[in-house]
């Protein structure tokens, strides 16, 4: 169905892609991983026509194309659609609106049918596995909703091809599974998939083929079932999968932080207790919507308790803004790292120093040559790869991102750090890497706490697991007794005697 043939990219002398080879057949599903910087994303965008390849050959139908006149139109001719993990829709537009920007053509003063537009978007939908309502507004859908919008309209275009890149980082594991019923659906209609995903057990579960790439070359292809995960992770990244958890025995001090019974009903968070110790790393598990976000928000003073207490180091505090929080030695690194981790237009020195401004400033004024330095220490410090740390952080791939979101509230000299999906959509790589810091944090005495819905991530880096469901927390459990199917079954409000299996 597609066939690339030893493709080549360079900007300014570094080489994207070095000779990079890949075929999809019909009704296939063909996983792309790599880690970031591997050069999976330029290889999409050559097939996409977004990006013109410096060399190489690419079939269609065992058609030869012209590269270098491969456009995003042209691609969208020859049945090739893209579904990015952020749905590119008018919000202020409705769903058969949305669908018809792209399959109806016409002059500006021909008459719309709106009966057979709505009437067409209902098939689409349904075609992809939904039945919500097509006059909804697009902006009112959930990002769930907006892929299969996009995934309806690329059926109603006649996509043969379809690229998925990252498709699941933003959804819950219900949602996760529908989708995959719709990519089931898709395969069994004749219709190719390219996957790409960071999550291992996604591929291993929906791929049919998987193609691995590295500092821009195809290190293999196989069979699903011919490779290991582990022997994925170390064609990816050259390191085996026992180093991406690094976790090392600490013995816990003092209780560095203690909330007894917090609660806040705007938030859906209801009488929560917990400790966390020095040197400890507390996972706090649970589906999306089971409150661990919004008890993060409460305990960092961005939003607002109905009654409850924190205790630092043994002592009450009152903590009613963020800035009570730095003050008594918290610090947050937030879930969304592009909307509120990092400042993607400003360089990396800035966005390190943001939190601890007075560290880097003299009479109010900020030093450049400070900042610069403090910023330097943690791109050290945290492996950030980046040329300077004059580079936007925009520039940087989503791993560096998340370590330089990271850096900002290192700078602070925190005691207690909460993390909110510290390696959501980073490469394995990358994750080692956080993961490591952690690692670092906890044997140096902070305290960290831990959001996750990995759970390989929750039961490889936490000493202990809470478990929150429906705002309050059902249970903590140590490391040693925790199990993937405790955690989940506690986490779903399965039977107790599930629960304890």
């Amino acid at each position: 169905m597609l066939t690339a043939t030893a493709i080549r990219k360079s900007y300014a002398g570094v080489r994207a892609l070095k000779g990079v080879s890949f075929d999809l057949a019909p009704g296939e599903v063909h996983a792309l991983v790599g880690e970031n910087g591997a050069g999976k994303s330029t290889l999409i965008k050559i097939i996409t026509g977004a990006v013109r390849a410096d060399d190489g050959a690419l079939e269609v139908d065992d058609e030869a194309v012209d590269l270098a006149r491969l456009t995003p139109a042209r691609a969208r001719e020859l049945g090739i659609a893209v579904i990015y993990q952020q749905p590119a829709l008018f919000p202020d537009l409705t769903v058969s609106e949305n669908i018809a920007l792209t399959l109806e053509h016409g002059g500006a003063w021909r008459r719309i049918d709106w009966r057979a537009r709505t009437d067409r978007a209902r098939d689409l939908l349904a075609r992809a596995g939904a039945a919500f309502d097509p006059d909804r507004l697009a902006g009112s859908l959930s990002m769930p909703e907006q892929q299969i919008v996009e995934i309806a309209r690329a059926i109603g275009a006649g996509a043969r091809v379809i690229l998925m890149d990252e498709p699941t980082a933003s959804l819950t594991d219900r949602e996760v599974d529908r989708l995959f019923d719709v990519v089931r659906t898709l395969r069994e209609t004749g219709t190719g998939i390219i996957y790409i995903s960071h999550r291992l057990d996604e591929v291993f579960t929906l791929a049919d083929r998987v193609t691995i790439l590295r500092d821009g070359e195809t290190v293999m292809t196989a069979p699903r079932g011919a490779v290991t995960r582990d022997e994925v992770v170390r064609h990816m990244a050259g390191r085996e999968l026992a180093t991406v958890f690094p976790k090392r025995a600490v013995t816990p001090g003092a209780v560095a932080l203690d909330v007894r019974g917090l609660t806040s009903t705007t938030a859906g968070v209801f009488d929560v207790s917990f400790t966390v110790r020095r040197g400890e790393i507390l996972g706090l598990a649970g589906l999306v919507g089971s409150g661990r976000t919004e008890l993060a928000e409460l305990i960092f003073g961005l939003r607002r308790p109905d009654r409850g207490q924190i205790l630092i180091d043994g002592q009450p505090v009152t903590i009613d803004r963020p800035a009570d929080a730095i003050a008594a030695g918290l610090a947050y690194v937030p879930e969304d790292r592009r909307r509120h981790g990092v400042v993607l237009e400003m360089p990396i020195a800035a966005n390190t120093s943001l939190a601890n401004l007075a560290a880097v400033s003299r009479h109010g004024l900020v030093q450049a040559s400070r900042e610069r330095a403090l910023a330097e220490r943690f791109r050290q410090d945290l492996q950030i790869k980046a040329s300077s740390v004059v580079a936007n952080a925009g520039t940087l791939s989503g791993g560096n991102q998340q370590k330089v979101a990271l850096a900002r509230w290192l700078a602070t000299a925190p005691a207690i750090l909460i993390l909110d999906e510290p390696t959501q959509g980073v490469d394995v790589g990358a994750k080692a890497e956080i993961h490591g810091v952690m690692q670092a944090m906890v044997e140096r005495g902070m305290a960290v706490i831990m959001i996750s819905s990995e759970l390989p991530e929750i039961l490889g880096m936490s000493d202990r697991i809470a478990v929150m469901r429906e705002g309050t927390i059902c249970a903590i459990v140590d490391r040693a007794d925790a199990t993937p199917e405790r955690i989940l079954a506690l986490a779903l409000a399965r039977p107790a005697a599930e629960a304890t299996a």
